[in-house]
């Protein structure tokens, strides 16, 4: 495939030819606002479009249902190792680590922001990685391994220092992963599947918020003091290593992209690609000679569009910063320490279940704005009532109340973001990691919001969540406006960037109507 890009001060181009694809002329790729003076002529590859329209509705299906079964359950199962090794010094610190380390409380909340950094830090140069290499299926099992190892060696530190040092590496290490998964997840998937199956990702780390407690109330009942060792560095030891063996298996199951996985047909290769070109009007992934690290940080940093969902998506996430403490949070209504871990399970298996529905719904409509927003109207609900209040009943409700709120929307909030800035693959892969990084950057100031001396009601953290979820709902409002206002100017012939014009011609639905961004 030839690929040649030309830029200068008002307009970029593509020139671009695929034998088996068909062909594709001079393409203007317009900033907003100009008018296309170039047409598109795409053709689907000769084994889609000889197809009845009934034999690739069958086609598709099954092709979806395989990439599904051989992609989702396994880095579904990986966030859920992911986030466990993340976030199980919360659970740790209940099983005695805060006390044998002697830590204070300002070097507890430490050691839990200093990992954001390490996250921050990478993620943005980890996907622009990825999308050069093109091979997910090598490069995120081997990064499980390695941070697998950095949380089984948590279990040997013994000073503020080492864990410092610890948890510095794992964010770093971790950060490839999760805005990895996201971008992989873009590469297979159209829009309007996106956004469930993002749901279905995210699932992961609610999941591991309901064992993780679960889990540590096992180990701290069963292993405490088991081979001269504290149930806290059971903990890590045995989480740890479980997430390398998992590793270990995923290098024989998970795909590359749909150009460079072996186990699709011939024609299942062709649909794969053909249906994401088709539903976007531009192909995606390629191949490596044509990603480059600094044009795709140039493309998603220009856009306006990313820099709101970052506001966005930041906002969400410091409104769900109670999540890194809320095993601590629980235990202030006053049970033991067994009793609260296991309370801590509920609200996210509510999470999972609102979380699912709501982005399946989403799908199915095509709508973005209101199955971000609502949801976040209950979380600020559920914060007023947490720090009005110090009755157990309506606290606990408030907890349950809190984390769907929070992340009920935000994983459609997330499929929005490839929804919104689909093409070229280096700026998708760009917007997402540093959308993800700059939103994670949140839990840094979050971790000194919640003291024990703050308990119960931790009123100051309560009050900035309800602004920040506030924020976001303005944000993705503003967003909102500015996306109705784009659809527009096909309407009117104009193009814009990433878009189709209406006056093209072609087969698909997206070359007829013009490509449109979900709102």
């Amino acid at each position: 495939m030839a690929f040649a890009a030309h830029h200068n001060d008002h307009t970029s181009s593509i020139d671009e030819y695929d034998g088996r694809k068909g062909r594709v002329e001079h393409i203007p790729n317009l900033v907003l606002g100009q008018a296309s003076t170039s047409r598109r002529r795409r053709e689907a590859p000769p084994l889609i479009r000889d197809l009845s329209s009934e034999d690739r509705q069958r086609l598709e299906l099954a092709l979806v249902r395989k990439i599904d079964s051989r992609l989702l359950p396994m880095i579904i199962l990986m966030y859920v190792l992911n986030y466990l090794d993340r976030n199980n010094i919360a659970s740790a610190r209940l099983a005695g680590l805060e006390d044998d380390l002697k830590l204070s409380s300002v070097q507890y909340n430490t050691c839990v922001s200093i990992l954001f950094v390490g996250y921050l830090l990478m993620q943005i140069p980890s996907n622009l990685f990825l999308n050069k290499i093109g091979k997910p299926a090598l490069y995120l099992p081997a990064v499980m391994i390695v941070w697998g190892t950095i949380s089984a060696a948590t279990a040997a530190t013994h000073s503020f220092g080492g864990l410092l040092a610890i948890r510095f590496m794992l964010g770093f290490v971790e950060a490839a992963y999760f805005p990895g998964c996201l971008f992989y997840l873009s590469s297979w998937y159209t829009r309007k599947e996106l956004g469930f199956r993002t749901a279905l990702l995210y699932s992961g780390s609610l999941l591991s918020g309901a064992f993780s407690g679960l889990i540590a109330a096992g180990i701290v009942n069963g292993l405490d003091g088991a081979k001269g060792l504290r149930a806290w560095r059971w903990l890590f030891i045995i989480e740890g290593t479980i997430t390398i063996a998992i590793a270990g298996a995923a290098f024989f199951s998970l795909p590359n992209f749909p150009r460079t996985t072996t186990w699709l047909t011939e024609e299942e290769r062709q649909l794969a690609i053909w249906r994401l070109d088709e539903d976007i009007g531009e192909d995606d992934w390629v191949g490596s000679s044509e990603q480059t690290f600094f044009y795709g940080i140039k493309l998603a940093f220009s856009d306006i569009k990313m820099w709101i969902l970052m506001v966005i998506l930041f906002c969400i996430v410091a409104s769900g910063s109670v999540t890194n403490f809320f095993p601590t949070v629980v235990a202030t209504l006053g049970y033991s320490d067994l009793i609260s871990l296991l309370l801590t399970a509920p609200p996210y298996i509510l999470c999972v279940i609102t979380a699912f529905c709501n982005a399946w719904y989403a799908d199915r409509s095509g709508e973005r704005y209101l199955h971000i927003t609502l949801p976040l109207y209950i979380a600020v609900v559920a914060f007023i009532l947490a720090a009005a209040t110090t009755e157990t009943a309506p606290r606990y409700v408030a907890m349950m109340l809190m984390v769907p709120g929070v992340y009920t929307g935000y994983v459609v909030a997330l499929a929005w973001i490839s929804n919104t800035l689909p093409r070229p693959p280096a700026k998708r892969a760009a917007a997402l990691a540093a959308i993800n990084a700059v939103s994670n950057s949140s839990s840094i100031y979050a971790s000194y919001m919640y003291p024990k001396s703050a308990g119960p009601r931790y009123v100051v953290a309560m009050i900035v969540n309800c602004v920040t979820a506030f924020v976001a709902i303005c944000g993705a409002t503003v967003l909102r406006v500015i996306l109705v206002r784009l659809n527009r100017r096909p309407d009117r012939g104009e193009s814009v960037r990433g878009a189709l014009a209406v006056e093209e011609s072609g087969r698909d639905e997206a070359s007829r109507k013009g490509f449109r961004f979900l709102v």
